[in-house]
C-alpha cells in the first residue's frame, strides 16, 4: 500500500463524489469531462493555488500544514472518517520510510476476558483492525458460530465474509455489510500501513474475491460505532441486533463490540434462545492462548 498512489487515489474518488451545486459553485453550462469538481475549483475552495493543489493530487502530502489538511476538508466535504482518515495520510507521509513490521502476539488482558464472561445477556467480542475476532464471550460464540465454525485462524470477520460462501445466508444484507467490511479494512490501513498481517489479508482478499477489488478500488473509509446488524442464524433464524462498538483505550487497536437487545421484542426472545443452545455445545475459543491476537509492535 505505497503512501503516495493511496493519497492521489483517495483525493481523486472524493472530488469525483462532489458536484458543483452541492460544493456551492455555479452551474456552468457545457460538457464537463471529469464527474465531480476541477482540480482547481477544489484548489480554489481549498484557498490554495491550482499548482499546490496538483501536487497534492499527485499524492505528495510531505509538508502539507494542519490548516491546509483541514481547508482540503471542508472543500471536499469530507465527513469524519474521511477527514481522519486524510490526517493519516498525512502523517505517513511525513514520518519517512519505516520497514513492515511483523505481527507479533498479545494475549487479551484477563481483565477483558472477565468483562466480556460478565456480560451474560449480551452477545460480545474483542476484534482489532484487520477485524480478527481475538476473543468473545459465550453468546458472542453462539451469535457468530458460522464463523468461528470457518477453520481458517485467526477468525477473521472479513476473510469470512468475502471467501465462505455461508456469508451470503448469515448476513441477509451482504451488500451493505460488505461495504462496511472494506472501508474499515481501509480506515485501518491509512491508521497503520506498516501492519504485514493486514497488508497481506488485503492481498489474499483482493486476490480471491472480485466483490472485494472492486470495494476496495473505491477508497471509502468509515467509523462504525453504533447501529443494528441484520444475521440469519442457523439457529433461530432472523434476527436483528441494536450493537455499540467501543475501542479500548488501554488496547490501542482493539475495539470491543456488544450487542443487546430490549426486553419483551423478539431479538430478546431470540438471544435467550441462543444462549439456551450455547449452554448445551462445546464453542471453540477465537484461538489458541498462544495464538491470541496478533497486534504490531507500537
Amino acid at each position: 500500500m505505497d503512501n503516495r498512489s493511496e493519497v492521489r487515489e483517495f483525493l481523486v474518488s472524493r472530488r469525483a463524489k462532489i458536484t458543483p451545486r452541492q460544493a456551492g459553485l455555479p452551474a456552468y453550462g457545457g460538457h464537463r469531462r471529469v464527474p465531480g469538481l476541477r482540480r482547481e475549483e477544489v484548489a480554489m475552495l481549498a484557498g490554495v493555488s491550482a499548482e499546490y493543489y496538483a501536487r497534492l493530487e499527485r499524492g505528495n502530502l510531505s509538508g502539507v500544514s494542519e490548516s491546509v489538511l483541514e481547508s482540503l476538508s471542508r472543500a471536499l466535504k469530507l465527513d469524519e472518517a474521511e477527514r481522519a482518515h486524510l490526517f493519516d495520510l498525512a502523517r505517513t507521509a511525513n514520518a519517512g520510510p519505516r520497514t513492515r513490521r511483523r505481527p507479533t502476539q498479545q494475549q487479551i488482558r484477563p481483565g477483558i476476558q472477565r468483562l466480556l464472561d460478565s456480560m451474560t445477556e449480551a452477545a460480545a467480542y474483542v476484534r482489532n483492525g484487520r477485524l480478527d475476532i481475538v476473543a468473545a464471550n459465550r453468546l458472542g460464540r453462539a451469535l457468530y458460530a458460522p464463523v468461528f465454525d470457518d477453520p481458517v485462524r485467526p477468525v477473521n470477520l472479513a476473510r469470512f465474509r468475502f471467501l465462505n460462501p455461508r456469508a451470503h445466508d448469515f448476513y441477509p444484507d451482504w451488500d451493505e455489510s460488505a461495504h462496511t467490511t472494506v472501508a474499515l479494512l481501509r480506515t485501518e490501513a491509512g491508521r497503520d500501513p506498516y501492519d504485514r498481517a493486514l497488508t497481506d489479508l488485503v492481498g489474499e482478499l483482493a486476490t480471491r474475491s472480485e466483490e472485494f477489488r472492486a470495494l476496495w478500488a473505491a477508497h471509502n473509509v468509515r467509523l462504525h460505532l453504533t447501529g443494528v446488524k441484520n444475521f440469519h442464524h442457523p439457529v433461530v433464524g432472523d434476527i436483528s441486533l441494536p450493537f455499540e462498538a467501543m475501542p479500548l483505550p488501554a488496547d490501542p487497536g482493539l475495539t470491543l463490540t456488544a450487542f443487546s437487545a430490549e426486553p419483551g421484542t423478539a431479538a430478546h426472545d431470540a438471544l435467550t434462545l441462543l444462549a439456551s443452545w450455547a449452554s448445551t455445545v462445546e464453542q471453540p475459543e477465537p484461538a489458541r492462548q498462544s495464538d491470541q491476537t496478533r497486534i504490531a509492535d507500537a
